[in-house]
């Protein structure tokens, strides 16, 4: 199996996040004459990195406005996985696997409840690094913890 990262499923949803990010960033420059610079890459740097730490902690810090038809929460949410899938190198394995295959199902409008969280949480949980790099759904992390 293809490391999860590379599976269509999540590089299709990566790059909707970013083509978002990308058009959002510009139409904000443009309408406040500023000009296009090199921060894109603000919050993407080693951890211990000042700048980059702090960057990083203000993306989990804000609240959106949800889309209309999406569960209350669903924006934050997508905020905070295509964060970590963005800058996988700063987070655990076991973070990076739920967040990242959360991130579709997220753009889709869905939002797990607490329950259904934690129980991929605690399946997750259960899983060895490799494996946590194999999975690609949900339902694979279930099949995984159930051999």
């Amino acid at each position: 199996m293809t490391p999860r990262v590379g599976h269509p499923r999540l590089t299709t949803a990566l790059r909707e996040v970013e083509e978002s990010i990308d058009a959002a960033w510009l139409e904000f420059c443009h309408e406040s004459g500023v000009e296009v610079g090199s921060e894109s890459g603000l919050g993407s740097g080693p951890s211990g990195c000042r700048a980059c730490d702090q960057a990083n902690g203000f993306r989990f810090a804000a609240r959106e406005i949800d889309r209309p038809g999406v569960p209350p929460g669903n924006e934050h949410a997508i905020r905070v996985a295509s964060a970590v899938a963005r800058t996988r190198d700063r987070y655990t394995p076991r973070a990076r696997c739920g967040y990242e295959l959360a991130l579709p199902d997220l753009l889709a409008g869905t939002l797990p409840t607490t329950a259904q969280a934690q129980a991929l949480k605690a399946a997750i949980n259960q899983l060895s690094d490799e494996e946590l790099e194999t999975v690609l759904t949900v339902d694979d992390v279930t099949a995984a913890v159930g051999r």
